[in-house]
């Protein structure tokens, strides 16, 4: 799958691997090609979550205005500004 792909291309392959791995008597140079293309999806999918999570502004009101704020996660917690 070329890099450019979309997020939800790649997601939606990454569904089509699983669900072949899952269901098909495949045998074991084909699984392993398909295990290592689903790497390859993951790894892109989450490199493209995280580049969208730094994009990320949240409006916040301030003396009165809506004003635009870079997204800061906290450290040492789950939840997220």
């Amino acid at each position: 799958m070329k890099k450019n792909t979309s997020f939800e291309a790649s997601l939606k392959r990454l569904e089509t691997i699983v669900d072949e791995m899952e269901n098909s008597q495949l045998d074991i140079d084909k699984a392993m090609k398909l295990f290592e293309e689903g790497i390859s999806l993951v790894n892109q999918c989450s490199s493209k979550l995280d580049e969208t999570k730094k994009k990320i502004e949240i409006l916040v009101e301030k003396n009165g205005k809506l004003e635009k704020e870079k997204f800061v996660k906290k450290e040492g917690k789950n939840e997220e500004k």
